[in-house]
């Protein structure tokens, strides 16, 4: 058996497998996030330890039979999230999470360092984990000089879990300290960003062995046998092994909170300016490019929120097929925006709006701005010589196949849904697990699903979504003058 742990931003999710993958037993468990000030995002730490203990006990009682024969653990989880601990391993603050756009001027600030975007291949997001750093040092110097040791979100839950300190390259890609391309913490980067070696984490592949439980926690869990620790990966690429993303051409659209279109690559192929990130794969000698909408069925919610109504309702009114464009725009921008405009201030705008107009117009507005999101998303990976002929659609906006058909066509690339099963994260993490303990090679065992079906792009209404594209993208610069 072997168990895969997604932290994700609201809660963890714990999946049970066997070494076939057979799905034993899942469970979930919820955490808060504190917004002490606008922009400001944040979560105890503890709380993540809490919920990973009430997963696995969960999981005990489910199936208390296969958790004794539980061989080895790895966790996934939300990137960038700075996790700061003293000398002796003691959390010091809040982690101040990825979603987090405080410290904005300190990201540009590093950005603008000689050699910063070439080292790392990406450009400094607010949302990354070196910029939260600066911001500490800046703001909270007390606190900054006790740091010991710089932890991701799932890095913490793994030192919990087996007492070492120790990051994934997947994961550590995201910090603006990682030289993506040779996989190894940059001295140039630490030092533009006030950083030394010794307080990052030891470096690991996303399938490599960590240690084992710690004997304390093996007790609280009634474990009699080792249980051994994997390195795991973060979430998008953790991701990327549930539904068998690892090579060139391979890839998914992910219709989440945020919206992600990812691409494998065999190659580091940066392109910094385009505003793709650019990270080691959670697999040797692979990485991954991704563009990255930072509200997409956000945006659906925050519509739902305001309508009254629930999202999948909302959905099912504009019926399973498309028919054309509306006449109202919406720009998806309403937590700001980070491919292809590294924009965290920038806000979202629903436009040509109609006194005739009602919920579903609006709907339409809204699910068409973010396909119109996911196409600037392809023409930045296109830009970096990344190609996708067709992805596998997953997250809970795949739900809707009118929103599935819009992507599509909007795109020009068939889209599969996979037949019912579990291809997150977590899914990720165990298949990690597997790998880690049996040796065993990525490939076979980060298998593609099965898949139930194929939505082809329209044809008879490629020219007018192209148009309606060609306008979207006359927006930005607009809502920009208006909002900055």
């Amino acid at each position: 058996m072997y168990l895969g742990l997604d932290l994700g931003t609201s809660g963890m999710r714990g999946i049970l497998v066997t070494e076939d993958q057979g799905i034993i037993a899942e469970a979930e468990a919820p955490y808060p996030t504190e917004r002490p000030h606008p922009g400001w995002s944040e979560q105890d730490p503890a709380n993540w330890v809490n919920a990973c203990t009430t997963v696995i006990q969960a999981l005990l009682e489910q199936s208390p039979a296969a958790m004794q024969d539980l061989k080895a653990i790895a966790t996934a989880g939300q990137m960038h999230g700075a996790t700061l601990l003293d000398k002796n391993g003691t959390v010091l603050r809040p982690s101040i999470l990825w979603n987090d756009t405080r410290s904005a001027s300190e990201a540009a600030g590093l950005d603008a360092h000689s050699g910063v975007r070439q080292a790392s291949g990406n450009i400094v997001f607010p949302g990354f984990t070196a910029p939260k750093l600066c911001w500490v040092s800046n703001n909270e110097p007390s606190i900054f000089s006790q740091v010991a040791k710089v932890l991701l979100p799932k890095d913490y839950l793994t030192f919990w879990l087996s007492g070492h300190y120790v990051s994934d390259m997947s994961d550590s890609a995201g910090t603006s300290w990682l030289d993506v391309g040779r996989r190894t913490w940059s001295n140039d980067l630490l030092k533009a960003g006030g950083m030394h070696p010794d307080q990052m984490p030891a470096l690991l592949e996303g399938s490599a062995l960590v240690g084992a439980l710690r004997p304390a926690l093996a007790e609280e869990f009634g474990f009699r046998h080792e249980v051994l620790i994997v390195a795991g990966g973060g979430d998008n690429a953790a991701a990327a092994c549930g539904i068998g993303a690892l090579n060139e051409g391979d890839g998914f659209v992910s219709l989440g909170t945020s919206g992600v279109l990812l691409a494998a690559r065999d190659k580091f192929a940066p392109k910094p300016e385009s505003a793709v990130h650019t990270f080691c794969h959670a697999i040797p000698d692979k990485w991954y490019q991704m563009g990255v909408i930072l509200a997409a069925t956000d945006s659906l919610n925050w519509l739902s929120r305001n309508l009254g109504e629930k999202p999948d309702a909302l959905t099912g009114n504009l019926g399973p097929r498309i028919h054309g464009p509306g006449k109202a725009q919406f720009l998806p921008y309403v937590s700001g925006e980070r491919t292809p405009h590294n924009d965290s201030a920038i806000r979202g705008a629903l436009l040509g709006i109609d006194v005739s107009m009602g919920h579903q117009e609006m709907t339409q507005a809204v699910l068409e701005g973010v396909a119109f999101a996911f196409r600037d998303n392809l023409d930045a990976l296109r830009s970096t010589g990344a190609e996708l002929e067709s992805a596998i659609a997953i997250g809970g906006g795949a739900r809707s196949l009118y929103w599935v058909e819009l992507i599509a066509t909007v795109l020009g690339m068939p889209l599969h849904l996979p037949e019912k099963g579990d291809f997150g994260a977590a899914l990720g993490a165990a298949r990690l697990a597997i790998c880690g303990h049996t040796g065993a090679l990525p490939e076979t065992v980060m298998t593609k699903p099965s898949i139930a079906q194929t939505i082809d792009p329209r044809a008879d209404l490629n020219d007018a979504y192209e148009e309606a594209y060609a306008s979207f993208k006359t927006l930005y610069p607009g809502i920009k003058a208006l909002t900055s």
